[in-house]
């Protein structure tokens, strides 16, 4: 199995502080956020294989990154700025192409996306679902909150059986995350997804498409789950993470010198 972590972004809602460095490389709990989602890759037994891809704007700062690491392949994929972005479908479709993935299966983690549960669980679980791909599902709890996130319905056996993108009014708070795992049989269907001229920056629009055509199955987890989007994620996200690991907490984000 393949892993690619989704650092191409340019998140526009954390400027100034993401001018010059990837949201992805921002340090929550004393380190870059990546590296938190890479321990967690890690420690997943059957992944081979970690794949990064950015932008042309942060490659540079992912290469120096990566050269501390093992075996972690970072891509740029050409863009330079927001408007000319490929996406995260169409990065994810950039990667396979360029990593030469197309008999494998492949985890797909957005790069600001924080748990804390187990990977090989998840991948377990997928494993008993036979040829499906699938997406990691967190109840939130608040139906406010959920209008926020694509909301899942699932049927007695875990099958995806609706998903709708950030609804008005959810009809549950169970909300898809951005950890997805694709069979190597589904891989063909990124492509013809794009091609069909589909959102190339939605996620959640693909798990749409995709169950609706092949078995897709949500795997249900508890605590911790941290989607930073905006500056007070960004702080909360710190803090709890400071908390957990004996550092002191701070009133508002900066970057540390």
């Amino acid at each position: 199995m393949k892993a690619i972590i989704l650092a191409g972004g340019y998140a526009t809602r954390l400027q100034p502080l993401t001018d010059d460095l990837s949201k992805c490389l921002l340090p929550v709990g004393g380190k870059p956020m990546v590296d938190w989602i890479l321990d967690r890759v890690r420690a997943a037994e059957e992944v081979e294989e970690v794949h990064v891809v950015t932008n042309s704007r942060f490659a540079r700062d992912f290469e120096h990154w990566a050269m501390a690491k093992n075996a972690v392949t970072v891509h740029d994929d050409g863009t330079r700025s927001n408007d000319d972005r490929l996406g995260a479908i169409g990065d994810v479709a950039f990667t396979l192409e360029r990593a030469g993935i197309v008999d494998d299966d492949v985890i797909v983690i957005a790069g600001d996306n924080l748990f804390d549960y187990d990977l090989q669980g998840y991948i377990d679980f997928w494993r008993g679902k036979g040829v499906a791909s699938a997406v990691a599902v967190r109840d939130v709890g608040d139906l406010r909150l959920a209008s926020q996130y694509g909301i899942v319905e699932l049927d007695g056996d875990d099958r995806v059986i609706d998903f709708v993108e950030k609804p008005p009014a959810p009809a549950s708070t169970l909300a898809a995350t951005a950890t997805y795992i694709y069979h190597r049989e589904h891989l063909p269907l990124v492509g013809r997804y794009l091609a069909e001229g589909n959102a190339p920056d939605q996620s959640g629009s693909f798990i749409e498409w995709l169950r609706s055509r092949e078995p897709v199955y949500g795997y249900s987890f508890a605590g911790t789950w941290l989607d930073i989007g905006d500056k007070e994620q960004l702080l909360a996200a710190d803090n709890m993470l400071r908390r957990a690991h004996g550092l002191p907490e701070r009133d508002e984000y900066e970057l540390e010198t």
